[in-house]
């Protein structure tokens, strides 16, 4: 049982690194070559929130299964996983539910990013917030691709 638990952690966290890559590196930059900046952020702002439900959702499982599943790491396997996991849950949370509606809320009342000074304040804000979330969405990345070398070095 143990190592089926262990196969289906590493799953998820596969499905985490792969998700984020996916979305980052393909669909994204795909959207906004093909479409004016505002269209494409339009179509991104539509997918955003499934993404980030599947981030948070995805560091739940992944907690669920390290605290209950009886995986087996080292000790500093398990300690350092463990720290990882509970800082990818605290980041999506705060984006799932802070970042992302203060995103939108600037994004409302912008209206159209293509008409708007680069010296307004509200672009401002929301190159802020922008940075912060894609600076959020890269350590994401960097917490599952560590907790995969992890579960596959530091295991019993």
């Amino acid at each position: 049982m143990n190592n089926i638990m262990h196969v289906i952690y590493n799953l998820v966290l596969s499905l985490w690194i792969g998700g984020i890559t996916i979305f980052t590196f393909i669909i994204t930059p795909v959207i906004f070559r093909s479409f004016s900046r505002d269209m494409a952020g339009t179509i991104v702002g539509k997918l955003f929130p499934g993404y980030f439900w599947l981030n948070l959702i995805l560091s739940i499982i992944a907690l669920v299964l390290i605290l209950f599943a009886g995986l087996s790491f080292t000790k500093s396997g398990y300690k350092i996983s463990l720290a990882l996991i509970v800082l990818a849950l605290i980041i999506n949370m705060y984006v799932t539910f802070k970042l992302h509606p203060d995103v939108r809320q600037v994004k409302q009342e912008i209206h159209s990013v293509e008409k708007l000074a680069d010296d307004s304040p509200e672009r401002k804000r929301f190159g802020k917030l922008h940075a912060i979330s894609a600076s959020l969405n890269l350590l994401l990345l960097a917490d599952g691709i560590t907790l995969l070398i992890i579960s596959t070095a530091l295991r019993k």
